[in-house]
């Protein structure tokens, strides 16, 4: 357990609030587990401290007093220079449209609030897990599929020759299926291996993360030809016909 967990120290994290308690309770509860912790309480602070300090993730609230979280992760997103940044959306609102929505911008996690705060501290180790360097027996693994290329070392995706920006879990889930093409995974086995471990409403997330990666690397997202989906099972990567 101390091995997984060593990794983690002096990780920065950015907890972006409006309210100033809930992030003094996150905040003790990261440092605890051995984060550096940063804070804002607005959406223009929170990008300004992004775009200076370049965190190793953020938790970010939804509904914040100027910029709200969507925006926040749109524009992060965006941005070449920080647009890897992990995101663990955290919001009182817990409609699934509203998590749908924050996934397909590219949210990597969503949080409803009340929460226990140890979860908290175990989803940003999940996501900072899948947004680790690759191990150095891996960093020259370049692995293909048709036209999709995943450089392991370089953590880049490249389709039909032109680069494609995805998240960690997005990278994450996608070196999972090319890593084994042609096989049926089912969402059980693509969320314990790719998301780190279950909870309720988990298929859901699954289930926009493969929408956000064929949308970013199908030549006709609504007509997948890469990700498939095997009806009853979960998803297969396959090379095209």
């Amino acid at each position: 357990m101390t091995n997984n967990k060593r990794p983690m120290i002096d990780k920065r994290i950015l907890v972006v609030d409006d309210d100033k308690e809930i992030v003094r309770l996150v905040r003790a509860y990261l440092e605890q587990a051995g984060f550096v912790v940063l804070t804002a309480f607005d959406g223009e602070t929170a990008l300004h401290t992004i775009r200076r300090e370049k965190p190793d993730l953020v938790v970010l609230d939804l509904m914040l007093p100027d910029r709200d979280g969507w925006d926040i992760t749109r524009v992060v997103r965006s941005d070449t220079a920080i647009a890897a940044t992990p995101i663990i959306m955290l919001t009182a609102r817990v409609e699934d449209t509203d998590k749908i929505i924050g996934l397909e911008l590219g949210a990597d996690d969503y949080i409803a609030k009340p929460f226990n705060p140890r979860e908290v501290v175990a989803r940003v180790r999940s996501v900072l897990r899948r947004s680790q360097p690759a191990p150095a027996a891996e960093k020259s693994r370049v692995l293909q599929v048709g036209e999709l290329i995943l450089d392991l070392g370089r953590h880049e995706v490249m389709m039909a020759g032109n680069p494609v920006e995805v998240t960690p879990t997005e990278f994450k889930l996608l070196q999972i299926l090319i890593e084994s093409p042609g096989y049926a995974f089912t969402r059980s086995e693509l969320i314990e291996q790719g998301l780190g471990y279950e909870y309720e409403g988990m298929e859901r997330t699954l289930d926009s993360h493969i929408k956000n990666l064929r949308r970013k690397i199908e030549p006709d997202p609504k007509h997948p030809v890469y990700i498939q989906t095997v009806y009853g099972v979960g998803y297969r990567l396959s090379p095209p016909a």
